[in-house]
C-alpha cells in the first residue's frame, strides 16, 4: 500500500540539520505527527518530551507553539500563543525566556489569575541576582513578604528590624518577637509581642519571668481565652485554687473549673459553672451534689437542665422538691416516659392543679382519664386540647373502634359544656353524622346546618334540618322555604312535607286572608300525602279525608267570593251554608265568612242584617276584634245608619278589597286568575 507524502522521498539518511529543517517545516504546516518523527531522528529527547507533555493542551496552536519553542522559533511561538489566547502559557514563555517585564505586563493585562505567582517568581529571580531591594518590593506585591523577607534578610538583622518597624505588620511583629525570645532578649520580645497583640505570648513570657501579677492584669483586661487558660494552669501549679478557677472560667474551660471546685469543695461556685457548661458537666455536677446528699434542689435543677428529665423527676419526688416538679413538668411532652407523666399528673391532681394534670394525662395518651377529669372538675375542653386527644386514623395506639369511641366521648364532653361546633367536628370525625347534626342544631348556626345537611346526604339528616328550619321565621325568607321543601323531598318525608304545605296554607289564611294561595298549598299537601307511604294506613286515610274536606271548604269560600258579582244571593247562600259546618275553622276562618256577609249587607244597604251578622259573630267569638274582619268604611256606615258604636281594631280592609277585586274579573276569567295565583306562589 502506498501513502502520499508531501515531502520528497529520501534515498539516503539525512543529516541532523535536514531533520531539524523538516521539523521547522512541521511548525509551518502544523504536522505534529511528522514533527515527532523528526525529533526522534534528531535525537532531541527533551523536545520530544516537551511535545508529549503539550498534548494535553486542547488548542493545536498551543501544542505547535511548544514545538516552535523547542526548535528556537521564539517569535513564531509567541505569535501562536497570542493567536489562541493562551496568555498563561505566553506568561510562562516570557519567564522562560527571561523577559520578565513582558511577563509581568501580560499577567497584569490578560492573566491576572497568575499575577501574584508571576510577582513571586520575579522576586525569586531578583533575589538570585542579588537585587534584594527590588526583590523585597515584589515579595510584597505577591503577598509573601511575611515569610520570604525575614528569610531573605535573616543574616542582616539590622535591616530586618528596620523593615519590620516600617511595615507595622502584626505577623511580622510576632515573628520578630519570637526571634528575639529565641535570642533571650525578653524585654524586646515583650515589646514586640505587645505590638503584635499576642496576649498569650505576653502572659507566657511574664509568667516565665515570674511577673504573674502583670500576666493576670493582661489576661483580665484583654479577656483572651488562651492567655486566661495558660494563666489558670500557672495558678493551679501554684495551688492558688481561687485564681485558677477564675481564669479557667474566663477561658471558658468550665470542665477544669468544675474539677477544681469538686476537689476543693467549692459548692457555691460549682452550680454556676455547671450551668454555664455543657450537659456532660451538668450531669457530673449533679451527681456530685447527689453523692454528697447536699443541695438536692441544685442536683434536680442540673439533671433537668442536662436533659435527664426522668432522673430529675425521680430525685424531685424522692426529696419532695415540689417547686422543681412544677418547672420540670412544663418540659414534659408526648415523647416523655408515660409512667413519669402519669406520676406527675397524680401529683398535680393531689395538689388541685387539674389543668396541668389533664395536659400530662393527654401527653401520656391516657385520654379517657383526661376526659373524666375534665368532667369531674368542670374543665373546659378547648379545641387545642381536643385536637391533641384526637388519634390519627391508622394509629397503632388505638384500634379504629377505640378511636371512634374516644372521639365520641370527646364530643359528648363538648356537648355538656355547650361547645356545639367542636362537638359537631368530633362526632363527624367519629363517623356519627346524626349526633353531629344534633349538636349542630343546638348551636343554631343555620348556614352550617344547611351546609352539613347538603353534604351529608342522609335521609334522617335532611329531615332534621327541615324540622329545624321550620322553627325559624320561614314565612319572611323564601330561601328557607325552598330549603325546607328541598330537604323534606330529599329525605322522602312526604307526610312531613304535606304538613309544611298545610302550615303554609294556614299562614296565607291567618296573615293575608289569601285563600287562593292557601288552596294551592293545600293541593300540594294533598299530592304529597297521597304519595306518602305511612306505617299506619288508617291514620293516613283519616288525614287524607280531613285534608280533602278542608280543601272542599276553602273551595266553597273562594267560590262564594267569585259568585258575588254575578249572583250575590248564591254567594250569600254558600256562606250561610259554610257557617253551618261544625269544623269550618281553621279551614276557613269564621270571622272571614261573617265579614264577607257584613260587607255584602252594608253594600246592599241592609244595615239591620249586617248588625245581626255582627251579633252572631260576637256570640260565636266573644273576644273578637271586629276590625280584623270588617272594613272601617263599613263600620262607619253602620254607625251612621244605626247609631250603634263598634270597636275599631285593625285597619286591614281585607274583605272590602276582595269584594272590590271581584268586580274586576268576568266569570269566564276567574278560574284562570286563581290558577295563575296558585302557580306563582306554590313553593318550588
Amino acid at each position: 500500500m502506498l501513502f502520499w507524502c508531501p515531502y520528497p522521498p529520501l534515498t539516503l539518511d539525512p543529516s541532523e540539520a535536514v531533520w531539524e529543517s523538516m521539523a521547522r517545516m512541521c511548525v509551518k504546516s502544523r504536522r505534529l505527527d511528522v514533527a515527532r518523527v523528526c525529533l526522534g531522528n534528531m535525537g532531541n529527547a527533551r523536545a520530544a518530551h516537551a511535545l508529549r507533555q503539550a498534548e494535553k493542551e486542547p488548542e493545536l496552536e498551543a501544542r505547535v507553539a511548544m514545538l516552535a519553542t523547542q526548535l528556537g522559533m521564539l517569535e513564531e511561538a509567541e505569535r501562536l500563543y497570542r493567536s489562541c489566547g493562551r496568555y498563561d502559557l505566553l506568561n510562562k514563555f516570557y519567564q522562560a525566556c527571561g523577559q520578565w517585564q513582558r511577563a509581568i505586563e501580560t499577567a497584569e493585562s490578560h492573566d491576572r489569575v497568575h499575577l501574584r505567582t508571576t510577582y513571586y517568581s520575579y522576586a525569586k529571580h531578583l533575589e538570585a541576582m542579588g537585587d534584594t531591594t527590588t526583590a523585597l518590593s515584589y515579595y510584597e506585591k505577591s503577598d509573601t513578604h511575611r515569610v520570604e523577607v525575614p528569610r531573605m534578610l535573616i543574616e542582616d538583622s539590622i535591616a530586618l528590624e528596620i523593615y519590620i518597624n516600617k511595615m507595622k505588620d502584626k505577623n511580622l511583629y510576632k515573628w520578630w518577637a519570637q526571634y528575639l525570645e529565641s535570642q533571650t532578649d525578653m524585654e524586646s520580645a515583650l515589646r514586640y509581642y505587645e505590638l503584635a497583640q499576642d496576649y498569650l505570648s505576653l502572659v507566657r513570657v511574664h509568667c516565665y519571668l515570674g511577673n504573674t501579677p502583670k500576666a493576670s492584669e493582661i489576661a483580665n483586661e484583654t479577656g483572651n481565652r488562651a492567655a486566661s487558660y495558660h494563666l489558670a494552669r500557672q495558678y493551679e501549679g501554684q495551688d492558688d485554687i481561687a485564681q485558677s478557677v477564675h481564669f479557667y472560667t474566663r477561658a471558658q474551660a468550665y470542665n477544669n473549673a468544675i474539677r477544681l471546685c469538686k476537689e476543693n469543695n467549692l459548692d457555691e461556685q460549682l452550680l454556676n459553672l455547671a450551668l454555664l457548661s455543657n450537659p456532660e458537666d451538668m450531669m457530673e455536677a449533679a451527681c456530685y451534689y447527689e453523692e454528697k446528699n447536699m443541695h438536692m434542689d441544685r442536683a434536680v435543677m442540673l439533671y433537668h437542665k442536662a436533659g435527664h428529665v426522668s432522673k430529675a423527676l425521680e430525685l424531685a419526688f424522692a426529696t419532695e422538691q415540689f417547686g422543681a416538679l412544677q418547672l420540670i413538668a412544663e418540659d414534659l411532652n408526648e415523647n416523655s416516659d408515660p409512667a413519669l407523666l402519669t406520676r406527675c399528673s397524680d401529683f398535680f391532681i393531689k395538689h388541685a392543679q387539674y389543668q396541668k394534670a389533664v395536659e400530662l394525662l393527654v401527653a401520656a395518651k391516657k385520654y379517657h382519664e383526661a376526659l373524666q377529669l375534665c368532667l369531674d372538675q368542670s374543665l373546659t375542653v378547648t379545641e387545642e386540647l381536643a385536637e391533641r386527644m384526637t388519634v390519627a386514623r391508622g394509629s397503632s395506639h388505638l384500634s379504629e373502634e377505640e378511636r371512634k369511641e374516644l372521639l365520641e366521648r370527646i364530643a359528648d364532653c363538648c356537648m355538656r359544656q355547650g361547645n356545639y361546633h367542636l362537638a359537631t367536628k368530633k362526632y363527624t370525625q367519629a363517623g356519627n353524622k346524626l349526633k353531629a347534626m344534633r349538636a349542630l342544631l343546638k348551636s343554631g348556626d343555620t348556614e352550617k346546618i344547611m351546609f352539613f345537611a347538603g353534604v351529608s346526604r342522609q335521609k334522617e339528616i335532611y329531615i332534621m334540618a327541615a324540622n329545624y328550619l321550620q322553627s325559624l321565621d320561614w314565612q319572611k325568607d323564601p330561601e328557607i322555604m325552598k330549603n325546607i321543601i328541598g330537604f323534606y323531598t330529599k329525605g322522602r318525608a312526604l307526610d312531613l312535607l304535606a304538613g309544611f304545605y298545610e302550615a303554609c296554607a294556614q299562614v296565607e289564611i291567618d296573615d293575608y286572608q289569601n285563600y287562593e294561595k292557601a288552596l294551592g298549598a293545600l293541593t300540594e299537601a294533598y299530592k304529597c300525602l297521597s304519595k306518602a307511604k305511612g306505617r299506619n294506613t288508617d291514620d293516613q286515610d283519616s288525614r287524607v279525608a280531613e285534608l280533602t274536606h278542608r280543601i272542599s271548604l276553602v273551595k266553597k269560600f273562594i267560590q262564594a267570593r267569585r259568585l258575588y258579582q254575578d249572583d250575590p244571593a248564591q254567594a250569600v247562600h254558600v256562606c250561610e251554608t259554610l257557617l253551618q259546618e261544625s269544623d269550618l275553622d281553621p279551614a276557613v276562618r269564621v270571622g272571614d265568612v261573617y265579614g264577607f256577609l257584613v260587607e255584602y249587607h252594608c253594600q246592599q244597604g241592609n244595615y239591620q242584617q249586617a248588625v245581626s251578622k255582627l251579633e252572631e259573630l260576637r256570640r260565636s267569638m266573644p273576644s273578637v276584634n271586629i276590625g280584623l274582619y270588617v272594613s272601617q268604611q263599613s263600620l262607619a256606615a253602620l254607625q251612621n245608619a244605626t247609631g250603634l258604636q263598634f270597636a275599631r281594631g285593625d285597619n286591614r280592609d281585607s274583605h272590602s278589597q276582595h269584594l272590590t277585586n271581584s268586580t274586576r274579573h268576568d266569570s269566564g276569567g276567574e278560574e284562570e286568575e286563581v290558577v295563575e295565583e296558585e302557580d306563582e306562589n306554590l313553593p318550588d
